[in-house]
């Protein structure tokens, strides 16, 4: 995975709230990014055909370096459409241009405390915290609040506190609007990404994550739903100490899943972490029916087993849970078991009932889509690496032409949400240089 210099991050002493001020931040931002691609569109004319693919990728990574410093200054969804584009930039970005928008999860500043204490103070009684005692250090920062941890002062025990930070939540519209014209600007989604369902899928996604006390309710059911599962942990929720704005929770200890430290564990162990993940996205979507779909690795953190005792994964963040219908998990569990089993007839049926084909479509189309789907299934036909594996580019060529053949309509919203994920656990595992046969992982699933 390419890693980009550590920036030195320094504390906010506060976040634009208004929505003038922070169309005004965006719109210079978008002024210097236009600048800057026009700059590149007089390069390339007298440029040689050889130098363009250097110049287009020096434009790319001064425009994404340009977009990380600015998004992660602004905070709320101006910074949370940075991270979701990481995700997407896997498949149309330079890797060194992806990993500065990967930095967002990882380096952004914190709100310095006394900005931060002002929330607090709103969302929480007198009472309520008289009987804490809050760490004014942030223990993390992302793109919608910070956690802080706290002490029971009667019992000890550590909790970790999400703050949300003020004015997020009245900001998504007036981010989403600018931020869409600003990539667009700034040549930072190619023409063939469908920003239209992307950016439904943003704006849904960040009115669900500011709802803390939704958040609290989802945790507690997913806690309940995994409680008999000894291999995942998800912090206890502390609803006394919670409000809107606030989220509390017990304290879990773990380590990154891309630290130096998991990296370095034997291929066996890495194997089956990465075995865990794959099993969580079938657990969800077909014993659970309701999957967190924000597979960033801030929300995730592996507690390593002693004595022989295999490893566990800590679960955090469950802002972005959806919930599936069985009218959507019928016709998806019977498109994965025909894929899986090279029944070409049976994944047809399903995929027409699902919407990606109909009745009357060429042939060609069905063939180009079977190619396609059974192309994507390539791990769960023997031992495979994952490190070492390139079929996310040869997924996205292949949608690519047919795309580019084929009039094509728009798949059910449930199937942006799921690839979304598949795409975060195919990255986790290729960042731990797994390699196994995922057919019996899924086996159990097809019953």
């Amino acid at each position: 995975m390419t890693k980009v210099p550590p920036r030195k991050v320094k504390k906010l002493k506060k976040i634009r709230e208004g929505a003038l001020s922070r169309s005004w931040a965006l719109a210079k931002v978008s002024m210097a990014a236009g600048a800057k691609a026009a700059s590149h569109a007089v390069g390339t004319v007298f440029s040689t055909e050889a130098d363009q693919p250097d110049r287009l990728k020096a434009l790319l990574m001064s425009q994404v370096d340009l977009l990380t410093r600015e998004l992660g200054q602004l905070k709320g969804s101006a910074m949370k459409v940075g991270q979701m584009l990481s995700m997407y930039g896997e498949k149309f970005l330079p890797p060194e241009a992806n990993a500065l928008l990967k930095s967002l999860q990882s380096q952004s500043p914190p709100l310095e405390w006394e900005a931060i204490e002002k929330v607090l103070r709103r969302q929480l009684s007198i009472k309520q915290l008289a009987l804490l005692d809050v760490d004014p250090e942030s223990m993390a920062s992302a793109s919608l609040g910070q956690v802080h941890r706290a002490r029971v002062k009667s019992s000890g025990r550590w909790l970790a506190m999400k703050i949300q930070y003020p004015g997020v939540d009245q900001a998504i519209e007036g981010d989403l609007k600018a931020l869409r014209s600003l990539l667009t600007l700034a040549k930072l989604i190619p023409r063939n990404i469908a920003t239209d369902e992307l950016f439904k899928e943003v704006r849904q996604m960040l009115h669900q994550e500011v709802d803390y006390s939704r958040e609290l309710e989802l945790t507690q059911e997913f806690r309940a739903a995994l409680k008999d599962d000894p291999r995942f942990i998800i912090p206890e929720p502390f609803p006394e100490f919670s409000s809107s704005r606030v989220l509390t929770t017990s304290f879990e200890e773990g380590i990154a899943v891309d630290s130096p430290e998991i990296l370095a564990l034997p291929q066996e162990r890495r194997n089956a972490i990465g075995a865990l993940a794959l099993d969580l996205y079938f657990k969800e979507i077909f014993t659970l029916k309701m999957m967190q779909t924000d597979p960033h690795f801030g929300n995730y953190r592996i507690r390593l087993g002693t004595n022989g005792e295999p490893d566990r994964m800590v679960l955090f963040d469950f802002g972005a849970v959806r919930k599936f219908p069985q009218s959507f998990l019928k016709p998806y569990y019977a498109m994965i078991k025909a894929a899986a089993n090279k029944d070409k007839e049976g994944l047809l049926k399903a995929s027409r009932q699902l919407g990606f084909l109909e009745e009357g479509d060429p042939v060609e189309l069905d063939e180009y889509f079977a190619e396609l789907v059974f192309l994507i299934t390539e791990p769960f036909n023997g031992e495979y690496d994952w490190g070492g594996s390139d079929l996310p580019q040869r997924v996205a060529t292949k949608a690519g032409q047919m795309a580019l053949k084929f009039k094509l309509r728009a798949p059910p919203r449930e199937i942006l949400f799921l690839d979304r994920k598949m795409g975060g656990v195919f990255i986790l595992l290729s960042v731990l240089q797994a390699r196994f046969d995922a057919r019996p992982v899924l086996e159990p699933y097809l019953v």
